[in-house]
């Protein structure tokens, strides 16, 4: 069975956060960080992990990172996780 992840980083260099989700964290964060040649990231590297939650079905994924884009979810985010790395 595949797990899910949903997953924040942050480039503290820019005060910036990337939302997002995957099955294999370890090269998507590899991706975000390296081989990324467009999109967002690319612009704010370097990137880590702040925040991780994993899930057993793609769906529930996918409505948890809806969640945590939504306005309530980055204030949560703001609130909760930023004060650790900023």
């Amino acid at each position: 069975m595949d797990e899910f992840v949903v997953y924040i980083l942050y480039s503290k260099s820019f005060g910036k956060t990337y939302t997002g989700m995957t099955s294999a964290l370890i090269t998507r964060f590899h991706f975000h960080n390296f081989k990324s040649t467009k999109g967002f990231t690319l612009k704010y590297r370097p990137w880590i992990v702040i925040h991780v939650e994993f899930f057993n079905s793609k769906t529930e994924a996918l409505i948890r990172e809806k969640e945590l884009k939504s306005g309530k979810g980055r204030d949560w985010l703001r609130l909760n996780v930023l004060p650790n790395y900023s």
